[in-house]
């Protein structure tokens, strides 16, 4: 008598001889890595998280510029349009139809935030230098502080000792 075995057990057999050698792990292995890669993202989120919030904003572009007043204007016209994605819209829309010459005083709207942002950014990349370096001149001083105190306090230690031994 010939023993066979199931359909489900020559399908598995099959499945596993197609699959690249890396893919047959077991399922507490495919869980151990799954939750490898949820601890590098968390890592990713912690390095982006640590943003100064003394930092200056970026500037708008002009068509953030444009943006913002055609919001005003959809507003007045559209009362009963809550939703942002519609105002994005309409804007892209008239964003893409304006001329050049239409576009312009958006255009050197931004240019000039991106200037004032420019000189934002320097006086506070300037801080941000002044700022470490007091910070490495006070530890390098508390450093040699502190060795100095050692000092003078062993020695005094020193001295009771040699005045407790008379």
């Amino acid at each position: 008598m010939k023993v066979t075995k199931g359909k489900a057990a020559a399908r598995k057999d099959k499945k596993e001889a197609l699959k690249p050698v890396e893919d047959r792990r077991l399922g507490k292995r495919k869980a151990a890595l799954k939750a490898d890669k949820s601890t590098k993202k968390l890592a990713k989120k912690e390095k982006l998280a640590k943003k100064d919030p003394n930092k200056p904003k970026r500037p708008p572009s002009a068509f953030f510029v444009f943006l913002e007043e055609f919001r005003k204007v959809y507003k007045q016209e559209h009362p009963n349009v809550k939703a942002v994605s519609a105002v994005g819209k309409a804007g892209g829309e008239k964003w893409k139809s304006m001329s050049e010459a239409e576009k312009a005083p958006y255009e050197a709207k931004a240019a000039k935030r991106k200037s004032d942002y420019e000189k934002l950014m320097a006086a506070y990349n300037k801080k941000q230098e002044s700022m470490a370096d007091d910070d490495e001149e006070e530890s390098d001083r508390s450093k040699s502080e502190v060795n100095d105190e050692d000092e003078e306090t062993g020695e005094e230690e020193e001295e009771d000792e040699d005045e407790d031994e008379d």
